[in-house]
């Protein structure tokens, strides 16, 4: 494993994610129907988990998988939805959870998708930002991180599908991609 250092370690990750819970908790605290939180494969899953966990309001989970990048490790410029989420969104406050936000362009599409169905409102948190890298002007909700514009791994983060399951966000070596 060709790791170059750790950006944000387990303990730091995990208070954030507490807080992050807590926010989101009290801004959803009076709504009448649970919160339909939608975490964006595979990236989100772990992220995810322990935000749910940390929840205290009434919600469900859902999952939903889209490829921005195609068979390359560039992006094609479009999104595909490749697993819809199954909840009925429509009249309901939506959550989309995403691991990590560089360009804006998968999410901004996202936004738009729920939106058009006819959803209740739609709000998003992302665990790490890599704010130089915004190419579309998304409004994200909640951010754990603001992060430097490099590769990163673990925490669900991803490289040729291994680190994922590393505990910390951590820099992947150029030389191992």
């Amino acid at each position: 494993m060709k790791i170059k250092n750790t950006i944000i370690d387990s303990q730091r990750i995990e208070q954030r994610v507490k807080e992050l819970a807590a926010q989101i908790s009290e801004d959803y605290k009076d709504i009448r129907e649970p919160l339909i939180i939608v975490g964006i494969l595979k990236g989100s899953f772990i992220f995810m988990a322990d935000l749910c966990r940390y929840l205290t309001m009434p919600h469900v989970g859902d999952l939903m998988s889209v490829s921005s990048y195609g068979n390359a490790s560039k992006r094609s410029g479009n999104v595909r939805i490749i697993m819809d989420a199954r909840e009925n969104q429509e009249g309901r406050d939506v959550l989309i959870v995403e691991d990590i936000l560089d360009s804006g362009h998968t999410l901004d599409y996202l936004i738009k998708n729920f939106k058009s169905r006819y959803t209740k409102s739609v709000k998003t948190v992302v665990l790490a930002r890599k704010p130089n890298e915004l190419a579309f002007p998304v409004e994200i909700d909640y951010v754990g991180f603001d992060i430097p514009s490099v590769w990163v791994v673990g925490y669900g983060l991803d490289y040729a599908e291994r680190y994922r399951t590393l505990p910390y966000i951590a820099e992947l070596d150029p030389e191992e991609r």
